[in-house]
């Protein structure tokens, strides 16, 4: 049997194992992406092969919760995008003010830094108190990090350039207050936010929410899993509710297709259609 062969079966099995232990379905996730998680998971731990990686996992959860974060989407930063956040502005705002109050998921928020981007958009239009967001992820830690709402101070700083770019009527700085090296985002922004554990391949509707925002997730599932994620979605939105993904992400020849119009194809933000 060939190597490739030999590997491709115990990235399955580890999956299989994974699903059957913990309840984490990972097996409609890219395979390639998951390969390539998998193998900075062995550098990172000195392990020599993915079998020893499973039986470890079967015997202890500590170690299989050293392994979940691999699996998450990590890559983030404040207004990442920033004719995303213009297009939120500009055309989704406005619609959000019909609303006397209302609800944003944001799904795979890994550490944060995108929900908080969009809770300031809200703030500086003068809404953040009508809005309740939701950040969920599968990776505890990166939850953690975001429910503190505390950056290095790096990473504020960087993102003033986007923020600028994205529209921002003020200063970044009007939003956090630097404490040393780390960065406090603001208490009014902290108080709108609620931060869970939350698994897109595995679990329920996240309740009836007016906008969901999911980028650069999808791209690491297979068609199969873009395809119930997106219907999870559909079923979350209230009518007239927005959905809005990544940059190298789609609606096109999905299963929901039908039931969304684009409000801003190129920033990739839809409305879902009013039945």
């Amino acid at each position: 049997m060939e190597p490739v062969e030999i590997e491709r079966i115990e990235v399955n099995l580890l999956l299989e194992a994974i699903f059957q232990r913990y309840g984490y379905d990972f097996r409609d996730y890219a395979r390639a992406s998951i390969e390539r998680r998998l193998s900075q998971f062995l550098k990172d731990s000195g392990i020599a092969d993915l079998s020893t990686v499973t039986s470890q996992l079967l015997r202890d959860p500590a170690f299989f919760h050293r392994l979940v974060p691999y699996f998450s989407v990590s890559v983030t930063s404040l207004f990442r995008d920033p004719p995303f956040y213009k297009a939120l502005r500009e055309k989704v705002v406005p619609m959000l003010r019909t609303w006397p109050r209302f609800k944003v998921w944001h799904a795979g928020c890994a550490t944060g830094e995108e929900v908080y981007s969009v809770a300031i958009v809200l703030r500086e239009a003068g809404l953040l108190d009508r809005a309740m967001l939701y950040g969920t992820d599968i990776s505890q830690p990166a939850l953690d990090t975001a429910k503190a709402g505390i950056y290095p101070l790096e990473i504020l700083k960087q993102g003033s350039a986007n923020y600028q770019k994205s529209g921002g009527t003020g200063s970044l700085s009007d939003h956090y207050h630097a404490k040393y090296d780390v960065a406090v985002m603001n208490a009014a922004l902290v108080k709108q936010i609620t931060i869970a554990r939350h698994n897109l391949a595995m679990d329920k509707s996240f309740g009836e929410v007016q906008m969901v925002v999911c980028r650069n997730v999808l791209i690491y599932f297979n068609q199969d899993l873009q395809n119930l994620v997106l219907k999870l979605f559909l079923d979350s939105l209230d009518h007239g509710g927005f959905l809005c993904l990544g940059d190298k992400e789609s609606l096109s020849f999905s299963a929901v297709e039908h039931a969304f119009v684009a409000v801003d194809e190129k920033a990739r933000i839809y409305k879902k259609r009013v039945m």
